[in-house]
Parts: structure tokens; sequence; C-alpha cells
């Protein structure tokens, strides 16, 4: 099986570079090869990814990039390591500050206050940025405020509460890269008699980081609405949470519906907690299933380019 070919901007976002490095590392250094699409595209592979962010790290430690920029990849991984030692207290104080972003936003959603879990929210944005901010305080955050709702420590009204602050504050704050019409579209929410949109709105403000335009279209649709959605936008994909109830009678037959009145060529992509709940059918309807956030990113950027039709 090949690697996952990523975009220039993916693979600067990944490394921790500008893509106007990358392009220059790759033009005078000859740091990576990447491959071209038909129309000229640079596509990196997660090995040159990698080779591109052990050459940061290396940079970053001293070393001229034009003394390394060739070196092969277990002695870049040695020059990498070498820097490790001084990175180390950084990253526990960034997990530290995420585990207290959290426990203080949930400290705002017990006094239902939005204020401040507004404010909150916006601190661990400037602290860890957009990325940072779904994978590491709200994909936690929305995960806890659930667990607390089913055990009773919460009610149903802090957490609807909650998914609302935070609905809003994505949807205000989560700016599209690209508006035109070479943007892939995505459609996304939730199937009928799921009403729970926090799931939903972070995919969204997640396809958004990754330069897709997004569908928006809320909780609890028919069927034969989202595809319509989707087929007036001529979308690359849809993506469907599924967070409760895990035992819906209808929700079968409903993702069944979607399947059937969706051409073939586009996408199903399910996630949430009550996904694992329905596997069977969603197997059966070839649906492609994520568990966390990061594996949504590398999907979408994997069928983020359709796929090349045989040559007849």
């Amino acid at each position: 099986m090949s690697e996952v070919q990523h975009s220039i901007k993916i693979a600067a976002r990944k490394s921790g570079l500008t893509p106007h490095v990358v392009r220059v590392w790759e033009r005078r250094y000859n740091a990576v090869s990447p491959s071209r699409t038909d129309t000229n595209r640079r596509r990196y592979s997660d090995t040159e990814i990698e080779r591109l962010t052990l050459l940061r790290t290396a940079t970053q430690a001293g070393h001229s990039i034009g003394t390394i920029a060739k070196l092969p990849v277990a002695k870049l991984r040695e020059l990498a390591s070498e820097a490790m030692p001084p990175i180390k207290p950084v990253v526990k104080r960034s997990v530290a500050a995420a585990t207290q972003a959290i426990e203080s936003a949930l400290g705002a959603i017990e006094k239902l206050n939005s204020t401040e879990l507004d404010e909150i929210l916006g601190q661990a944005a400037v602290a860890f940025g957009q990325h940072g901010l779904l994978e590491r305080v709200i994909a936690p955050l929305a995960q806890k405020v659930g667990e607390l709702w089913r055990d009773g420590t919460i009610t149903a009204a802090h957490e609807h509460f909650a998914s609302a602050v935070i609905r809003n504050y994505l949807l205000h704050t989560s700016k599209p890269y690209a508006a035109n019409g070479a943007a892939p579209v995505l459609v996304v929410g939730t199937p009928a008699g799921q009403l729970h949109e926090l799931g939903a709105v972070m995919v969204a403000a997640a396809a958004n980081d990754l330069g897709w335009r997004v569908i928006y279209l809320g909780t609890s649709l028919p069927a034969v609405e989202i595809a319509g959605a989707a087929i007036q936008n001529r979308a690359r994909a849809v993506a469907m949470s599924i967070v409760f109830p895990d035992d819906d009678p209808n929700l079968a037959q409903e993702l069944q519906s979607l399947r059937k009145h969706l051409p073939a060529e586009i996408k199903i992509i399910t996630g949430g907690r009550a996904a694992e709940s329905y596997a069977a059918t969603l197997e059966g309807l070839n649906a492609i299933r994520t568990r966390e956030l990061c594996e949504l990113y590398r999907i979408l950027e994997q069928i983020r380019v359709p796929e090349a039709k045989p040559a007849g």
C-alpha cells in the first residue's frame, strides 16, 4: 500500500515549517523530493514530512541546513534527539496547561458562566492554536462533559449549555481558508434522531482548518435532505456525528437511506461515541469510521484529491 500523500500546506503544518521554507529547502538544498499531481502540485509522503520535521529540529539546535539537508534519516534522528532534552520541560508545561484549561472550562460549565467559558476557550486558542485547541482542549473536554452527564454529576442543562457555548465559539472563530470553487466540499451534520451537535461542530472546525469548504447542516436531519445538500454542493464527502443514543432502532435505516441517495463517489465519514454501536451497518455501507480528531485529519487529507479513474 502506497503512503498517504499530503499537500504542502499540511506538510508545513505537520513539520512546524512554513510552506515558503519547505519550498526553499527543496529547491536550494534538495532536502526532500515530493511527487507532483497532474496539475503540478507538490505531494509529500509521511516519510518526507518526518524528514522535514527532523531537519527543523536539527536546525533549531544550531546545525546549518546546507550541511545536513542530504543526511540520511537515521543520522537526522540522532541530531534531533540531541536537541530534545531542552524541549521536554516545555512539553510538560504544555500538557499541564491543556489540563488546566479543561479543568477551568469544567468549572465555568458547572456555574453556567458563558462569558468565563468563552474567555477560557480564547486563551487556549492563543496558547495552542486552532488545531491544538480542538485536539488538546475541546475534544477531551467534550468527552469529559459527556461522561459527567451520563453518570449524573451534571445535568442535561449543563451539557446543552457547554455544547451551545463551544459551538458558537467554533463557528464564529473558525475561518475557511478558501472560499473559491476549488476547495473540496464537506457536508457536516447529524442524522435524524441524533441531537448532540458538538461532535459535528468539531468536525466542521477541523475541516475548515484543513482548507475544506464546509456546509454545516446542524442536527437531526432526514437522510434525503442531507443527500440533497451534498449533491447540490458537489460535496466530496458527508461527515455524520453519532453520539447519543446508541440504541436508536431507526438510525440504521437512516444511514442506509443516506447511502442510497448519495452518488457512489461521495464518501460517508462517521464518528462519535455511539458510532461503534452501529458498526455492522456502517461497515455494510462502506462508511469511513473515525475515533479521534487526528484520525479525521488524516482521512480528510487522504480523500481531498479525487481518486484517479482507471485508463480505458
